[in-house]
């Protein structure tokens, strides 16, 4: 136990050091909110994959991986396809727009894009930020929790406070540098921990007939790709549901924030190989991971989740701490943080942008200059990440059984589904309008909880919805709300790219 919390003091120490060290930095609200539109091509790209991923992808990902068995590799493609056409086709408008527009924040984009009469786009789209990004914030500090209770035995409330803690002082005084900073560090963590893990495991463990015929004596479905269930319905929704996950990475403002501050174009071209490469060796291992996990610690007839948790959510801490010795169970310790708090630092900075500039300065003191609000954008983090904890706290009561997937892709979907396609038809469609975008994002939103707490209850569609999940429906209807309304009320002109 002293060899981890060791090991986890000297994460935390570095953490907080990269934070004191990019406060230095912070002079204005653009430092603290995009760091002064600064950061390369290598900080954008491992930050923005390690904040587009999350601790679902060590826990959520490893876990499908071990229950859903190779169809989970869907899951890898359509992340990867995401992370692509991002990088590739979106990314560079979207810097050019944002940086003729001077854009701090996504409602910035939205307002400057549009030229509306009102402030009503910004109110929308800055509440939808605020309200799915805490929901997020608090799924990732849920995972904290898990983490310490599953690694270190600790208390799931004391667990989830330390975490919270250590994130919450390197960003309250470095913004969004020492979020990137502290993402690339964490990006590499998790990079070399997920991708060495799967080849350390084959080179140590005893293969026997081999892993493809022990995962079919356990579950001959495991190794099928298009899914383990009898009805092909269930599989096809399934794997349909795997793959739009990807549709989060096409304009999530988390992620897209680190567009606006890279600093050019040319850096986009270079980042854009790494965070493809990143997310492709990443998932991949995830998964295999959970498939190695499967094979060597369950049974033919055993349940997994009696092995590997609910969910299959432990297959990755059940491999490490038989596999490995205690000074490297410590770093995957780490690791595992690492991967949530590089989603919850980039996600409080940009609920706490929301208010500060959104709401704050451009609506209500728009006299206010940019250098005066240092300070208070601090504040609102910290508030934000209070109100946070709280809702993972009351989650964490009311709702036990919970599993990390369902949780964080929650609030990923909430986000994508109300921004994502705003952001794509905004940078794709010359003639979308204010009133569009609107829809859209009032679409995204309220779709999102209506398909998880409705649809999915109905008897005889249900279950089918309940595979697909809830971002590719609630996208493609922000999509169709946008079109409809933009034919209806035209804007007063053409985008000019």
């Amino acid at each position: 136990m002293f060899t981890k919390l060791f090991i986890l003091a000297i994460y935390a120490s570095v953490l907080v050091l990269i934070g004191v060290v990019a406060s230095r930095k912070v002079k204005s609200l653009s430092d603290y909110y995009i760091g002064g539109k600064n950061v390369g091509f290598w900080a954008a790209a491992f930050s923005a994959r390690a904040t587009g991923e999350s601790g679902w992808l060590l826990l959520g990902l490893t876990g499908m991986g071990a229950i859903a068995g190779v169809s989970a590799y869907w899951v890898v493609l359509g992340e990867v396809l995401g992370v692509a056409i991002s990088w590739l086709f979106m990314a560079k408008p979207f810097k050019r727009l944002t940086d003729s527009y001077n854009s701090v924040t996504i409602p910035d984009f939205f307002e400057s894009r549009f030229k509306p009469g009102t402030h009503l786009l910004r109110i929308v789209s800055a509440t939808a930020l605020s309200v799915f990004v805490v929901i997020y914030v608090s799924a990732q500090i849920d995972t904290t929790g898990k983490a310490f209770e599953s690694l270190l035995d600790m208390n799931y409330f004391v667990g989830a406070l330390f975490g919270f803690f250590i994130v919450v002082a390197y960003i309250f005084f470095g913004g969004f540098l020492a979020s990137v900073w502290s993402d690339f560090f964490q990006g590499i963590m998790m990079f070399s921990g997920l991708v060495f893990l799967p080849l350390i495991a084959w080179f140590m463990m005893d293969k026997g007939n081999g892993v493809i015929q022990g995962l079919s004596a356990i579950d001959p479905a495991l190794l099928s790709i298009w899914g383990t269930s009898a009805d092909p319905w269930i599989n096809f929704f399934t794997i349909l549901g795997f793959a739009m996950i990807g549709l989060g990475f096409l304009g999530s403002p988390q992620i897209y924030v680190r567009f606006i501050a890279i600093k050019n174009e040319a850096e986009i071209n270079k980042g854009t190989w790494v965070a493809i490469g990143f997310t492709l060796l990443t998932d991949a291992a995830a998964v295999t991971i959970g498939l190695l996990g499967r094979y060597l610690f369950t049974q033919t007839g055993q349940s997994p989740e009696a092995v590997l948790g609910v969910g299959g959510e432990e297959v990755l801490i059940v491999l490490v701490e038989n596999l490995l010795p205690l000074t490297v169970v410590g770093i995957y310790i780490a690791i595992v943080l690492s991967a949530i708090m590089s989603t919850i630092d980039s996600l409080l900075i940009v609920a706490s942008s929301a208010i500060t500039r959104d709401f704050y300065q451009k609506i209500f003191h728009p006299e206010i200059k940019d250098v005066e609000l240092t300070g208070l954008s601090r504040i609102v983090t910290l508030v934000m990440a209070l109100l946070a904890l709280g809702i993972s706290f009351s989650v964490a009561v009311l709702s036990p059984d919970r599993t990390i997937f369902w949780f964080v892709i929650f609030g990923w979907s909430g986000i994508a589904a109300t921004f994502c396609p705003a952001i794509i038809l905004s940078l794709f469609w010359d003639q979308y309008s204010e009133k569009g975008a609107i829809a859209s994002m009032i679409t995204g939103f309220a779709c999102v909880p209506i398909f998880k707490f409705i649809v999915q209850g109905i008897d005889s569609i249900g279950i089918y919805f309940e595979k697909l999940d809830v971002l590719a429906p609630s996208f493609l209807l922000s999509m169709i709300a946008g079109w409809i309304f933009t034919k209806a009320y035209p804007g007063k002109e053409a985008l000019k790219l």
